[in-house]
């Protein structure tokens, strides 16, 4: 009797795996199309996470990491994932969780939930920092005050340096991501749609942050998002699944479903925009912002107050517009929006966050 082939209909219906050839498949990979078993799916999958880690050298044997840990499938599986590969490659990592509360009611306390669950099943110490003890506001004060249409922004430059506020609390060497191939395609084509030189030059890197106090790295740089959801799925990984009621209309929102529209037609779309965000090459003639440090908080900053500070001035002066677009400097913002109050007596200040840890 001849034996079956790859890809061929084994007796009891369905394809064998294209990788083992052995036992039958459960899935199609979106990267590859093959299609495969759950046993080398998994196997292909921490594999070339860890030919990512190897490969870019993002870690050094003793370093402490933190693992910016939302609830989400992202973060989730890379908490999975990242304590496995710490076992079977003798990483020699100290990992820990760290978690942003943003203070967003049904969605954020929720999502917490299970970050907590997930530091009792990973056997991971958890840290969680909060925006209302750090800037002084919630997500929902901040939204009943600017509504929804700018919210997001707050929230981005907020997040970002609190998750640098709970690394260095928590004095870790590195601070991990689980942003994927599908981000970073979507970063790459909003930074063009914006004309974001700076941001442009350096959204693929799979490390970035080297100058400033803790870097960031992002595991999942070519993992597919649609992978990082089956994976969760076959592992039975506990997670939450609820997107932020705060942003149904956020403009990364119209990219990424322009990503997905390309994925369909060619599924390699991805990392070949990941490809083409690689090999721009910024003119020598081109004046990029110089880097420093916030005179208010001590954050990096290319202006003289950080991002984060010159929105929480305008939250905590009733002119939650200020800050908003692109950056023209403090000083700026500060002559305009005087102008706009009229003479108008300012809110009473909200305490602003230090660096002094």
């Amino acid at each position: 009797m001849a034996l079956e082939t790859a890809g061929t209909k084994p007796r009891g219906g369905g394809r064998l795996c294209t990788v083992c050839n052995e036992r039958r498949a459960a899935l199609k990979r979106p990267k590859t199309l093959e299609q495969i078993c759950k046993e080398c799916f998994y196997a292909v999958f921490e594999d070339e996470v860890h030919s990512a880690i190897v490969d870019n050298n993002l870690f050094n044997p003793g370093e402490r990491v933190a693992i910016g840990a939302s609830g989400g499938k992202d973060s989730t599986v890379l908490a999975y994932v990242l304590s496995e590969l710490n076992r079977r490659h003798n990483y020699g990592l100290d990992l820990f969780l760290l978690s942003v509360d943003e203070g967003i009611t049904g969605y954020r306390d929720d999502s917490l939930e299970t970050v907590k669950r997930n530091e009792v099943q990973y056997g991971l110490p958890l840290k969680v920092v909060s925006y209302k003890e750090l800037y002084g506001w919630t997500m929902d004060e901040i939204v009943k005050l600017i509504g929804l249409k700018n919210n997001c922004t707050f929230c981005g430059v907020f997040r970002r340096q609190a998750l640098d506020r709970g690394a260095a609390l928590l004095k870790v060497d590195k601070l991990v991501t689980g942003h994927n191939a599908d981000d970073i395609a979507e970063t790459v084509l909003l930074n063009i749609l914006r004309g974001d030189i700076a941001r442009l030059s350096r959204c693929t890197s799979i490390t970035t942050g080297e100058d400033g106090p803790i870097p960031r790295c992002k595991p999942f740089k070519y993992t597919y998002e649609k992978e990082i959801v089956m994976y969760a799925y076959f592992k039975r990984l506990d997670y939450f699944s609820t997107e932020c009621i705060y942003s149904p209309n956020a403009y990364r929102g119209f990219v990424r479903e322009f990503i997905k529209d390309l994925e369909r037609m060619r599924p390699r779309a991805i990392l070949d925009i990941i490809k083409s965000g690689e090999d721009f090459r910024i003119s020598a003639s081109t004046k990029m912002p110089e880097q420093g440090n916030c005179e208010k908080c001590g954050y990096i900053s290319s202006q003289k107050w950080c991002k984060a500070c010159v929105l929480l001035e305008g939250l905590n002066r009733g002119l939650p517009k200020m800050g908003i677009g692109r950056s023209r400097g403090y000083d700026a913002e500060r002559s305009r929006d005087t102008k706009e109050t009229n003479g108008t007596k300012t809110l009473q200040s909200k305490q602003c966050g230090t660096l002094d840890f």
